[in-house]
């Protein structure tokens, strides 16, 4: 039996399986330049971050980014962490890749981290005093990829790595950001860290110098296939510590020599193994697709606010988010979002205006935010474990294992290779994507006045002379019809390369960078969603919303006026998609009521 469309008691159990949100960070935009927002700047936002054990609070911080990269300067959230992060002691969470990579933590190296690293570069240096006898080891005394079988003598393997450094630097594209680029400085340092990779210790200890110095090489965005490894972005990453190419220092970009000088660090001089140390490795995709996947948690949640204000512009009903509903198929998404959504649907005017309308239920747009949203939610906790997973490995070649049957061994091995994370990004972006799919469905219905409960064309007070949010949503549109071009799996792709000998590759990186453009559309879609449904809520005027969603009214109203007669939309556009990006429209929810932004504690 169908139930009426009333208002029913949107009250509910809590879930105790919600994740924590965390910190904000851009989207990366791949497509073209872009230039900072010119925008006043803007006072940090803190919202307290409440846990089953303890209470955090969360501070905005600027984004990161320099002069003609492929990320627009932005403001995030990142945890404010004091505590240096220890490599081989502490985990590597992506709140804790954030926290490096955004909020400057400075990053040491654990006493049994260094004592495993000097001990592996022992089995290292024992090929190497073995002169030509020594047998043949991958990358130490013969060349690489198809050129495997050359021996290399003894006298040119120094020379050799560097070689490898210089002809493997040929990434093309606009750099990264700078975030991504230091969120690839620790994860390649933290593989160093595990003591597999028989670099000297020195290799790991200049990375982490680099960091806290705030030295930057600069690295192309693209050129990598995803195995072996990231070859070419990690050639320019490795490039900048031998002092050549170019880095970024305090905002400027100069030849890494100079920038070096500059922080008072030597470059790297490399000796046996190294090089490829340095270059075999999943820690662009990882980088890139890891930070994405941070900020898209919370995207999730600006999702569930965008669409719970579009139900109450709309005269929709909360009933379908009963607490029972979602018991009876219990993924952990769908429980979660239901539960934020009953939480932010409580005490509304609107809803109790209608709750005997005789309409018998909304549109799936509204009525299954749960099962959509949280079906992109449990996908990406999905991917986190994946990429988390990632950043604690061995992804080098070949691997040096010690103590074992045979004694000490370096054994060559496809650990470079990027399929498990190029499926997970893969599987993200499809998530993502499915966001902006939806909210943009839920514009429709706010613009349609076939579909609107009673709402004037195109959200227009005086339409026919006025257009109201018509072309907005045309804009919604085209950013949803491109994300799913690039939804498009990269994983399935493979091309061959280096003389047929690495015949299948991940597409691993390619997977991270469009994952980042996605969310970066998402957010913009649902800035508009925000916008329309503000705007819905005017026109339910002088009925009143929830506490909560008053309060996020209050913050969009407080920057972006409504709309009574056309004017450009494209900067409200901007300022609402900012406040997603800053973290106030979450930072309402929380002073607007009880709604509570809770979740497992996570390590930074």
């Amino acid at each position: 039996m169908r139930d009426r469309h009333q208002s029913g008691d949107p009250s509910g159990p809590r879930s105790s399986d919600r994740r924590r949100d965390p910190p904000l960070r851009s989207a990366l935009r791949l497509d073209r330049r872009t230039e900072s927002p010119k925008r006043p700047p803007q006072r940090p936002v803190r919202l307290r971050v409440t846990y089953p054990s303890s209470t955090k609070i969360i501070r905005s911080a600027p984004g990161v980014s320099t002069q003609g990269t492929v990320i627009p300067r932005i403001w995030v959230y990142t945890a404010a962490v004091s505590a240096p992060l220890r490599l081989g002691e502490d985990e590597l969470t992506l709140e804790a890749i954030s926290s490096v990579a955004r909020g400057g933590r400075r990053v040491e190296i654990g006493a049994r981290a260094h004592a495993a690293m000097v001990r592996a570069r022992e089995v290292v240096d024992a090929v190497v005093r073995g002169g030509d006898a020594a047998p043949a080891v991958y990358g130490v005394n013969t060349g690489f990829g198809a050129l495997a079988e050359v021996r290399i003598s003894a006298g040119q393997v120094v020379q050799l790595q560097q070689n490898l450094v210089r002809s493997h630097a040929a990434g093309v594209g606009l750099p990264l950001a700078r975030d991504c680029v230091r969120a690839m400085m620790l994860l390649r340092a933290a593989v160093l860290a595990t003591g597999r990779s028989g670099a000297r210790a020195v290799c790991c200890e200049r990375l982490c110098e680099l960091l806290n110095a705030g030295v930057h090489p600069v690295i192309p965005a693209r050129g990598s296939v995803g195995a072996s490894g990231d070859l070419a972005p990690l050639a320019h990453l490795a490039l900048g510590m031998i002092g050549e190419g170019d880095a970024e220092y305090r905002g400027e970009t100069m030849a890494a020599a100079d920038a070096l000088r500059s922080a008072g660090i030597e470059p790297l001089v490399l000796e046996a193994k190294e090089g490829l140390t340095l270059l075999n490795g999943t820690q662009h995709m990882t980088a890139v697709g890891g930070l994405a996947i941070h900020d898209a948690d919370v995207t999730c949640r600006i999702a569930d606010l965008a669409g719970a204000m579009s139900l109450e512009a709309l005269k929709g009903t909360a009933r379908a988010f009963d607490p029972r509903v979602v018991a009876a198929r219990p993924h952990p998404g769908q429980i979660a979002v239901a539960t934020f959504l009953r939480e932010l649907l409580v005490g509304s005017e609107i809803a109790e205006s209608h709750k005997d309308c005789g309409k018998v239920q909304d549109p799936y747009s509204l009525r299954c935010m749960p099962q959509v949203h949280g079906a992109s939610r449990d996908v990406l906790a999905f991917a986190r474990t994946v990429l988390e997973r990632e950043a604690a490995s061995s992804t080098d070649n070949p691997l040096v294992f010690l103590d074992g049957p045979d004694g000490d061994e370096m054994i060559s091995g496809g650990n470079f290779h990027g399929q498990p994370v190029a499926i997970a990004l893969d599987a993200a972006a499809i998530a993502v994507a499915e966001l902006a799919n939806i909210s943009e469905r839920r514009i429709e219905q706010l613009v349609n006045p076939h579909l609107s409960s009673g709402l004037p064309p195109f959200l227009a007070p005086d339409s026919g002379l006025n257009s109201g949010f018509m072309i907005a949503q045309v804009s919604a549109a085209a950013l949803v019809s491109e994300n799913k071009i690039l939804a498009h799996p990269a994983s399935v792709d493979s091309i061959p390369s280096s003389a047929g000998r690495e015949d299948h590759v991940s597409m691993g990186a390619t997977a991270a960078l469009k994952l980042a453009t996605i969310h970066d559309h998402v957010r913009t879609v649902l800035a508009i969603e925000l916008l329309c449904a503000a705007q819905g809520v005017d026109l339910r005027r002088p009925l009143r919303t929830t506490p909560p969603l008053e309060a996020v009214h209050a913050v969009i109203r407080a920057k972006v006026p409504a709309m009574m007669v056309d004017r450009p939309i494209a900067p409200d556009i901007r300022a609402v998609r900012a406040m997603i990006d800053d973290g106030s429209l979450l930072a309402a929810v929380s002073r607007g009521s009880s709604a509570r932004i809770v979740g497992p504690d996570r390590p930074v």
